[in-house]
């Protein structure tokens, strides 16, 4: 059985898809069988592990029934991936048929026992894309970066999970905060960091013991379809990346 983690926040710019790929590229590497899906518009998660979005079955062609699941897998070498693509971004209009909630639980059905971690990239809003993802998750990562516009919209947050909850998935659980840009020499991130802990009580959660530093190797690695992790292995965000991702092992195996 697999462990569905989805890494959501509604704010751009916190580092989500950085988080996905090196949450697959990571789980991968310590030999577990890891399907990352793709629920951005944007499709940077697959670009970022080198998949040609515009020339493969995505998560769209699921959903309208035009491609099985198997046929949307992309196989890397950093893990397996439905990707998505701008087509993705009439999702709100398009599938608002009765039960559109469990498009995303409907497409892994056939294939989560197969995987021992299915990641998801959500995106940046709290659509029915997002409602999807939290619908069929065990439980929730939540990146954030120490700016004060961060930390906007959690009132937002817990109110969808809390209908998701309610309505859909009563055992939605959110693993947790994780701080990404991470300075602590940085007067703002200190002050950001005890108000994501106030955040974390909102949630019950936790704020992460490990933290992402900042690096321009973050912002290089997409380009060259490649994981954080794989493309600067010992810089400070991959070091930090592989030290969290031995404590989710820890928690959800």
């Amino acid at each position: 059985m697999s462990t569905i983690i989805a890494v959501t926040n509604q704010k751009g710019g916190v580092g989500k898809t950085t988080t996905s790929s090196a949450l697959i590229a990571g789980l991968t590497a310590h030999n577990k069988k890891v399907l990352g899906v793709d629920l951005d518009p944007q499709g940077n998660l697959g670009f970022s592990l080198g998949i040609d979005i515009e020339d493969c079955a995505t998560i769209y062609d699921v959903f309208k029934a035009n491609a099985s699941t198997q046929e949307a897998i992309q196989h890397t070498e950093y893990g397996d991936v439905i990707p998505s693509n701008i087509l993705l971004s009439t999702a709100e209009l398009e599938f608002n048929r009765s039960g559109r909630e469990f498009l995303l639980q409907n497409t892994l059905a056939p294939i989560k026992d197969q995987y021992d971690y299915i990641i998801i990239d959500t995106p940046p809003a709290l659509n029915i894309l997002t409602v999807n993802a939290y619908v069929c998750s065990d439980c929730l990562i939540v990146p954030m970066i120490p700016e004060i516009l961060s930390l906007l919209g959690i009132s937002q947050l817990k109110e969808t999970i809390d209908t998701v909850r309610k309505f859909y998935n009563p055992r939605l659980n959110v693993l947790g905060i994780l701080l990404n840009k991470y300075n602590k020499r940085m007067n703002l991130t200190r002050e950001v960091e005890e108000m994501a802990g106030q955040i974390a009580s909102q949630l019950n959660t936790i704020v992460f013991d490990s933290k992402i530093r900042s690096s321009v190797t973050v912002a290089e690695a997409p380009a060259h379809g490649e994981s954080i992790l794989t493309y600067a292995p010992k810089s400070n965000p991959a070091l930090d990346y592989s030290e969290f991702i031995e404590y989710l092992l820890s928690v959800t195996q």
